[in-house]
């Protein structure tokens, strides 16, 4: 099935449940359900080839090492680097086109432009491998947690990345929800990013303003949990149910000759945690984005 504005494949990414363990089931339930795509963590070629027998398209896969590609330790860095071109040749060769990753220093100590030099040095080196092969390197801006060291979570960094490696090897994994709970205006984001977006994870953010009230973005509630996949004052919901922009978000896309894939990343306190939920969950996400 395919969204509406723009008519892109909708897939989704596997998730860490137990039924999703079994790839065979999993891909045989994606395909009945009218999913045309699905997205791997670290991949074998059998992976690759249990999807295709069901029908689907792996269409990204995550690159190994992300941490030690971020290392001070310059041997540490070289065998990153040598690994995952290696791991680029093989999958490329299976049609993979999208290598995903993020921006983890291994030290998140460290200043953040020294971090951020060791990420152009080693991206540096991996995106023309990864150009020569027909893929590109999705850089995607999860900030993780305190003291939110990873990289290229905002136009800031994002501008200053490309600059750096102007090489077509290197893109955006482009998840409106990361954009969304820093406060950064999605939209524009992905106006001005959009012809380096090659891959988009469907994954929404609901603020809770009566929380946010409470105790803002910069704290942490010393009295409440915070929400599965969330903090106190935000949390990540499937398309549709957060504030993300979708239409006008495949707008962009479509305008940008964008030919990826829309792929449904489920972290939703309302849904993950059993597999019913989580197969309601995706299910949902489907049907909505097919209006969309």
């Amino acid at each position: 099935m395919r969204t509406r504005t723009g008519g892109f494949r909708i897939g989704f990414r596997r998730g860490w449940s137990d039924w999703q363990k079994d790839l065979p089931a999993l891909a045989t339930w994606a395909k009945d359900a009218g999913f045309e795509a699905i997205d791997l963590a670290q991949a074998r070629p059998e992976d690759i080839g249990q999807v295709r027998d069901a029908g689907l398209q792996v269409v990204s896969v995550d690159m190994l090492d992300w941490s030690a590609l971020l290392s001070p330790d310059a041997g540490k860095r070289r065998s990153a680097i040598a690994r995952n071109a290696a791991y680029f040749k093989e999958m490329a060769t299976l049609g993979v086109q999208v290598f995903f990753t993020v921006a983890i220093p291994e030290d998140p100590s460290r200043p953040g432009k020294d971090n951020f030099d060791l990420a152009v040095a080693s991206y540096g080196d991996l995106a023309p491998v990864a150009e020569s092969l027909g893929a590109t390197i999705a850089l995607e801006g999860w900030p993780g947690s305190p003291p939110f060291a990873n990289l290229c979570c905002n136009p800031e960094t994002c501008r200053a990345m490309f600059r750096e490696v102007p090489c077509r090897g290197l893109g955006i994994n482009y998840d409106p929800s990361h954009l969304i709970r820093m406060g950064i205006d999605h939209a524009r984001f992905a106006a001005e990013f959009a012809d380096r977006i090659i891959h988009l994870h469907a994954k929404d953010t609901e603020i809770i303003t009566d929380n946010l009230y409470e105790i803002g973005l910069y704290q942490q509630s010393i009295f409440q949990k915070p929400f599965f996949c969330g903090e106190f004052v935000w949390r990540y919901t499937i398309p549709g149910h957060g504030v993300a922009r979708w239409s006008h978000i495949l707008a962009i896309l479509a305008k940008s000759g964008f030919g990826g894939v829309v792929s449904v990343e489920l972290e939703d306190a309302e849904y993950n945690g059993t597999e019913l939920g989580e197969q309601t969950g995706l299910l949902a996400s489907l049907q909505y984005l097919e209006t969309v």
